[in-house]
């Protein structure tokens, strides 16, 4: 599978039509219960990196590849325990869920799957016991898939290309194609805001360092990466159609 095919797929889900469907409150509120489930799925990504790449077991024992560990918990930091512009510290999706409440979103679905696995189901059978979109459902199940089953090169490169490499411009385009989401979501922009500040800055260079230190010189790796990185893509694209296509019956 040739690199190429990535970058057009890539540029493909940066220029969605979803990001000039988000018109109204009613729209903001539809997006963000689901994508809310997106910006959860995306620390079962970060979280199995760090298992693979960190020592969290007990007894401790020191990591193999401390570059690697380095750049991994580096990320964790500032996705599980950002600093709050008032002070203190949140994780990302802590922070989502306050935008949405905002917002006037519903959190009922996103409470009800956190619930669910905190009372020990598993998160595929949690899916199957709240109301969400089939859209969302698939999106979910296809990022567990491989955060629970891949090889570590390929959930980087999940990780990499359809998470860290394509947010920012998402976001972006997001921001500047929404006045409902600048006049009426302080919370949620600047959750944004600081997505692109962070995966500019640091996270997205440090997620292509990672990938490219565990593909090495393995071509099976590297064509292996290729294709895990391609179905990420798709997934979000297959996401943001059946996002899109929820918002369309809407009446703004």
């Amino acid at each position: 599978m040739h690199p190429t095919l990535l970058q057009k797929k890539k540029q493909q889900l940066c220029n969605h039509l979803l990001f000039e469907e988000i018109t109204s409150l009613s729209k903001l509120q539809l997006f963000m219960e689901s994508h809310v489930f997106a910006v959860w799925d995306f620390m079962t990504l970060t979280k199995r990196l760090q298992q693979d790449l960190t020592c969290t077991r007990l007894p401790w024992l020191p990591p193999t590849d401390p570059h690697a560990t380095r750049l991994i918990n580096e990320i964790v930091l500032g996705e599980e325990s950002d600093e709050r512009p008032e002070g203190g510290y949140c994780s990302h999706f802590e922070l989502y869920r306050e935008a949405m409440i905002e917002v006037g979103a519903s959190t009922a679905a996103i409470d009800t799957f956190i619930t669910l696995q905190r009372r020990g189901l598993e998160a595929r059978a949690a899916l199957q016991q709240i109301d969400v979109p089939p859209g969302v459902s698939r999106f979910v199940e296809s990022t567990l898939l491989i955060a629970l089953n891949a090889p570590t090169h390929s959930v980087a490169a999940a990780f990499l290309h359809g998470r860290e490499s394509v947010i920012p411009a998402m976001f972006e385009r997001l921001l500047q194609g929404s006045e409902v989401i600048n006049r009426q979501a302080p919370v949620l922009v600047h959750y944004m805001n600081r997505h692109i500040e962070l995966d500019t800055q640091g996270h997205e260079p440090g997620a292509q360092q990672l990938l490219q230190h565990l593909i090495g010189n393995d071509v099976n790796h590297k064509e292996q990466a290729i294709e895990a990185a391609l179905d990420a893509v798709e997934n979000r694209i297959a996401f943001w159609d059946t996002v899109r296509a929820s918002l369309q019956l809407v009446h703004s």
